[in-house]
């Protein structure tokens, strides 16, 4: 009787072992925050790869960039479901430093995008590279002033790396190319369209004779934007931006932005997605992935290629009207 309770059980467990081989793997996507278009875009982009790799894509993130704690938790809850691979771009760099090191120790490979953290944990890091990209902005805006003049910088939220190596980069740029122009001001919009806002008008009460400005992320960018057109300065004031939207896009077409420095939210989803499904596939993809942003200006809105950049296919991927 033993021995058949025995032979059943055996049984039941080398099915259940092979039902979970054939079990879709699940890959747990966190961004920073779900409440700026940038990071629909990288939705679409690991939907896209969800769907061409067989892979369950289960997205959750906090609702703004700066809730530190929620992002963690839900890093956390990932792990605790032992899903089969994690992909995350931090909100600040030392918060998740645990989790990962938990993800390690449970065998789960993680990607890291767009934003890089202190930990060494993960599989590869995937994303733009921020401080070229801060290095065009600054070249950008240097240009448009004539390499002369008062500038300033909106900056996104203290502990974000991505933001920050482009704020690094448009400070090195700006001392060590461009000696005539000062950066006068730079305040935080903590990843908020309407602190955006406060600080650029700040900046602008105190500098009236302001030729300048450089912001570091979308809602910086929007920020910025409204402030500039609120007090007539659309087209005075030069603006190099970063991201797009279909507000920001507007504001190009406008004149209120003189140029933006975008990156692909598509394709770095759609990367992250893919690093790991390779590592499932017992391929290990590079420590590094560097995607590369542009400089758009108006002018160049009707190419095809900057169509596809700036308006990825997102209802094809996530549905909706």
């Amino acid at each position: 009787m033993r021995s058949n309770r025995a032979i059943a059980a055996a049984a039941s467990l080398v099915l259940l072992l092979s039902c979970n081989r054939g079990a879709t793997k699940r890959i747990a996507v966190i961004p920073k925050a779900n409440s700026h278009v940038f990071w629909v875009s990288v939705h679409a982009g690991a939907a896209a790869a969800g769907q061409k790799f067989g892979v369950e894509v289960l997205w959750n993130g906090p609702a703004q960039e700066t809730e530190y704690d929620r992002q963690m938790q839900i890093v956390d809850s990932m792990i605790a479901q032992h899903v089969d691979g994690l992909a995350v771009a931090a909100t600040e760099r030392k918060a998740l430093n645990r989790s990962l090191d938990r993800a390690a120790e449970l065998g789960i490979p993680v990607t890291v995008f767009d934003s890089g953290v202190d930990s060494t944990n993960y599989l590869t890091f995937v994303a733009t590279n921020n401080y070229q990209a801060g290095q065009m902005g600054a070249r950008e805006l240097a240009r448009l002033i004539g390499g002369a003049g008062k500038v300033a910088i909106v900056m996104n939220t203290p502990g974000s790396a991505s933001t920050m190596d482009r704020e690094r980069a448009f400070d090195e740029v700006i001392k060590a190319e461009f000696p005539k122009i000062q950066i006068v001001a730079r305040q935080f919009s903590m990843s908020d369209r309407s602190k955006g806002v406060a600080a650029a008008e700040n900046i602008l009460t105190a500098h009236a004779d302001l030729d300048g400005i450089f912001a570091s992320s979308e809602p910086s960018s929007m920020g910025v934007a409204l402030a500039l057109k609120s007090r007539g300065l659309s087209g005075k004031v030069k603006f190099v931006a970063f991201d797009a939207s279909d507000s920001i896009i507007d504001d190009l077409k406008g004149g209120t932005i003189d140029a933006l420095v975008v990156q692909d939210p598509f394709r770095m989803g759609f990367e992250a997605v893919r690093t790991l499904v390779d590592k499932l596939h017992g391929v290990t993809p590079p420590k590094q992935v560097d995607l590369p942003a542009r400089v758009v200006h108006k002018a160049d809105l009707d190419q095809p290629d900057v169509h596809e950049l700036l308006y990825p296919d997102v209802k094809k991927y996530l549905g909706g009207g």
